[in-house]
């Protein structure tokens, strides 16, 4: 028997087990990141800790919820040794070309020998996962596996199995993304495979990963061959996979045309979950027609009042079903979702609460649900949902608790928490203002902000997306979907709190380290519209949605007087506009045909790009004329137009008017001339940034992030090494030259004498600094002395540094010196990363000295970066102005410094280990940049952003 997968194992077997305590729980997906250390124990020994009585550990990290190419939902896991029945049961099945083109041989049934062989694995040197699903009793059969056999320091040989059932759907290309995930995590950089001529669709798989893959044929077998380090190309692929595959579990749900309602039970009316389940099942019935409505546990007379059938038990109800409404209590609801999953359900909107937020035990039943929902194939929606509302052109899909609907429209909008979905409808309303859909995530345990950001990008129905988020599970997924998103449809964003890191009972966020600024950064390099609260971004979404993008900041103003043209100028300023275009003055008693030539004249002006309009009559109303000659204006001139008008607000028909395209457009009202200034500022802003050049991904030439995964796996592998390893200076130096960083050599010193001796070997002029943190590097606080040119010069300057030490440190043999040789001169700077445990990582830029430590003067980036990102870091900071010859200063290279940051930014993208590196300073002179110290910190990774995982925002 010939195997696609070798038989060669590179390391001894062991028997490993999935521990006792975790049956049914671990899946790795967005509600887990935030799982405590204490019930990581209770589940499995993660990767890269000591497993009991010497054997590998169980690498629980590896399990992962994924959504495949059709929208479903599957379990990946590291095999079992228990698994051999399932995958017995799993070849069995399998057509006779299958096996065939696995085994190179028909083979009915796996031999015993070779049955135990591949569901025993070490986990490092070989490693296989399994894909399982779970049938209507909650047993797991398999529907895929991919294995490695390491045959190499890092190479290993690769096969994968997928059940005839399920081919099509791209589980090959998810267990190829996982398999390699993990045989990176273990030091494997490429694979390698014999696969026979006639299965061009595995080779094909390999391709379409975005892998440059090499192939050859030898004795009618063809070898093929590729690295697995990711590239542009296959991180693009990974992307475009979870895009397509996420969106269309979204319009499995959004786009649902049967539903069944399950209530508590028909005696449970009164309570809360009866009245849940009764309003889902009205509002869902009065909707209107093309949904087919189905109902369980509901009291006979709510289900003949609806006009629906009430069957006795979920499995009486005829399938196949797409959507289900759930309002049980929670203890009860893995049970119904196990039932639901033989209607072929797809989705589940779970009205419930008693998850999560009830503390670790409702979080324990948090994830047996959605474990039990994925392995069915199955989305969830909630827990604490309000629901779903999906306003088609033929099909209102009013799965929500909302009984009184907004009008249909062009915004999507998604709303983490029930009560303010509740309040956000009601002030789409109030505005007449129109929705596609409406998506309540309560505690987002698994369909979030970033699962509908997904559809919406696909959605042609959809203009304008508008977000109110309570927390932000995977700042790196969101800001990658986001800015995707906002490069065709702008995105408006409110968090709960300025910072954006309010965690609410029930959702599970790991902890940050970050600045409160950091999603602030976040969400501008994403492109995103951030405003403080859902006022503001019902007001941004309706000028986009009705109004085109502007073409420029600069603003004509038409206003009823002169004080409040003043006012409105003054409130445009604020908001970013220039006001460097006409101000027209219409005195509130005006007649007709003046108000039709003074708003020609304000749009007729070249030098404006925007019109705001304010007329407040102090008696009397707004003229009937004014409305409709704006609204003509605005919409044969093409420009965006915000109003404030006496007695109008939001979408009126009064500001709607036909443009040249045939579409209609509408100026929206605002109570307030500063509304009305905030929105069009915003939506300037916005276009600004989607006009502009995104740039490439940096790949700085000579940057081997590989040489430094290896130092890294070298030094954190040696005896004795803790949970976190400060580098010295040598290995900092080292780790930074894998990537094209080098750091000035330092020589630590103790007297005059040391001093002097490294001066003469190292050459004049030299540099003295002393290590004391609070003066080190700081030139200005006599810290450092610099230009010293001979010996006398040095003994006067180590004597100095060494008694200004003292004063610090009470002893001057405790504070030594370091002597280096002599850099340019020019503009010191600072760059450094950091691993947060919730953003990833954290690029920071800012120029040496007071602006940096005192004043915060200090920008952020988020790997990956690209040109243009880089660019933007190093000019957002307030005192850049002195790298480009402020008050005569000699402009220095800031290409160079760019460079440095780019590389930086490289290293902490590939290498999660880096916990923390400093490079300081950054000595950035006329020509070129120099880097005179630096410092690093590593840690074992833990970083849950991948593409292969379902991860909520």
């Amino acid at each position: 028997m010939r195997l696609c997968s070798s038989v060669r194992v590179g390391g001894a077997a062991s028997i490993v087990d999935r521990p006792a305590a975790q049956p049914g729980t671990g899946a790795r997906i967005g509600a887990d990141v935030g799982r405590p250390a204490a019930s990581l124990a209770s589940m499995a020994v993660v990767a890269g800790d000591a497993a009991p009585s010497g054997r590998p550990a169980y690498p629980a990290a590896w399990e992962a919820d994924v959504v495949l190419a059709d929208g479903s939902t599957t379990h990946v896991r590291p095999i079992l040794t228990t698994d051999a029945d399932a995958l017995q049961t799993f070849h069995v099945g399998q057509s006779e070309r299958s096996t065939y083109l696995r085994f190179f041989a028909p083979l009915q049934r796996l031999p015993e020998r070779d049955l135990q062989r591949l569901v025993t694995v070490d986990h490092v040197d070989r490693v296989a996962l399994v894909a399982v699903a779970s049938d209507g009793s909650g047993l797991e059969h398999i529907l895929g596996v991919a294995r490695y056999d390491r045959v190499g320091t890092d190479e290993a040989e690769v096969a994968f199995n997928v059940a005839d059932a399920v081919q099509g759907r791209g589980l090959g290309s998810v267990l190829l993304e996982h398999l390699a995930a993990a045989a990176r995590e273990r030091g494997v950089r490429r694979f390698v495979a014999e696969v026979l001529p006639q299965n061009g669709r595995m080779i094909a798989v390999f391709r379409e990963a975005g892998y440059e893959v090499r192939q050859r044929t030898e004795d009618g077998i063809v070898a093929v061959g590729f690295d697995i380090d990711p590239t542009d190309r296959s991180l693009a692929v990974m992307a475009d996979r979870e895009h397509r595959a996420e969106s269309l579990s979204m319009r499995a749900l959004l786009e649902a045309r049967s539903v069944v309602v399950v209530g508590p039970g028909p005696d449970a009316d009164a309570t809360l979950h009866g009245r849940q389940a009764a309003r889902a099942l009205q509002n869902l019935t009065a909707s209107g027609t093309g949904v087919s409505v189905h109902a369980v546990g509901l009291p006979a007379d709510v289900a003949a009042d609806a006009g629906v059938r009430l069957y006795p038990q979920v499995h009486d109800v005829p399938g196949p079903v797409q959507l289900a409404v759930v309002a049980v209590p929670a203890p009860e609801a893995v049970p119904v979702v196990r039932a639901l999953g033989t209607l072929g359900v797809r989705g589940v909107v779970l009205l419930s609460a008693g998850f999560g937020e009830t503390g670790p035990d409702g979080l324990e039943l948090q994830r047996t649900l959605l474990r039990t929902a994925h392995s069915a194939g199955i989305r969830v929606v909630g827990p604490a949902s309000y629901g779903l509302l999906s306003l088609g052109e033929d099909v209102t899909l009013n799965a929500s608790l909302a009984a009184e609907q907004p009008d249909r429209g062009r915004i999507g909008l998604f709303c983490q928490s029930a009560p303010l979905a509740v309040a956000l409808l009601a002030a789409v309303r109030r505005r007449g203002l129109g929705i596609a859909e409406l998506v309540s995530s309560g505690h987002r345990a698994d369909v979030s902000g970033n699962d509908v950001m997904q559809f919406w990008g696909d959605d042609d129905g959809t203009d304008v997306v508008g977000l109110y988020l309570e927390s932000i599970g995977n700042p790196r997924k969101f800001s990658r979907i986001a800015r995707r998103l906002a490069l065709t449809k702008p995105v408006v964003v409110v968090t709960a709190g300025r910072s954006g890191q309010v965690v609410p009972p029930g959702h599970a966020v790991r902890p940050t380290y970050a600045p409160p600024r950091t999603l602030e950064e976040v969400l501008r390099q994403a492109g995103v519209i951030r405003v403080d609260n859902t006022h503001q971004l019902l007001d941004v979404a309706q000028l986009l949605a009705h109004q085109p993008l502007p073409a420029g900041r600069r603003t004509a103003i038409l206003a009823s007087s002169a004080s409040v043209a003043a006012l409105v100028a003054e409130a445009a300023s604020a908001s970013g506009l220039q006001v460097s275009g006409l101000v027209e003055l219409l005195p509130e008693d005006a007649d007709d045909e003046t108000v039709r030539s003074t708003v020609g004249r304000l749009y007729a002006d070249p030098e404006s790009d925007v019109v705001l309009v304010v007329s407040i009559p102090t008696v009397g109303d707004v003229s009937s004329t004014l409305p409709s000659s704006v609204a003509h204006a605005a919409a044969s001139t093409g420009k965006a137009t915000a109003a404030c008008l006496l007695d109008l607000h939001g979408i009126t028909p009064a500001l709607t008017a036909p443009g040249g395209d045939g579409r209609s457009w509408t100026v929206p009202a605002y109570s307030t001339p500063e509304d009305a200034a905030l929105a069009l500022g915003r939506a300037a802003r916005y276009a600004v940034w989607r006009a502009g050049d995104r740039g490439r991904p940096v790949h700085p030439t000579g940057a081997d992030t590989r040489a430094a995964r290896r130092l890294v796996a070298r030094w954190l592998g040696e005896p004795g090494v803790g949970a976190v390893l400060p580098l010295d200076a040598l290995r900092t130096r080292e780790l930074l030259a894998t990537v094209g960083v080098d750091v000035l050599p330092s020589y630590p010193v103790h007297d005059a004498d040391e001093a002097v001796d490294v001066a003469r070997a190292i050459g004049w002029p030299v540099a003295v600094k002393t290590t004391v943190p609070a003066l080190r590097h700081r030139a200005d606080l006599g810290g450092v002395r610099l230009d010293v040119a001979d010996e006398v010069e040095l003994r006067a300057d180590v004597e100095a540094v060494l008694t200004l030490a003292a004063a610090h440190r009470g002893d001057a043999t405790d504070a030594p010196l370091e002597v280096q040789s002599m850099a340019p001169h020019g503009s010191a700077c600072v760059v450094r990363s950091a691993e947060d445990p919730l953003f990833g990582p954290i690029v920071s830029f800012g120029l040496g000295g007071d602006a940096f430590d005192l004043l915060g003067d200090v920008t952020y980036g988020f790997p990956p970066l690209t040109d243009v990102d880089v660019g933007e870091l190093v000019r957002s900071a307030r005192a850049t102005p002195r790298l480009f010859g402020y008050r005569g200063l000699p402009a220095v290279d800031v290409a160079s410094l760019e460079d440095l940051i780019a590389r930086v930014a490289v290293l902490a993208d590939d290498l999660p280990e880096l916990r923390m590196l400093e490079v300081n300073p950054v000595v950035v002179s006329e020509h070129g940049s120099v880097a005179l110290g630096a410092r690093a910190t590593l840690a074992p990774a833990d970083r849950t952003d991948a593409t292969r995982r379902l991860a909520s925002t």
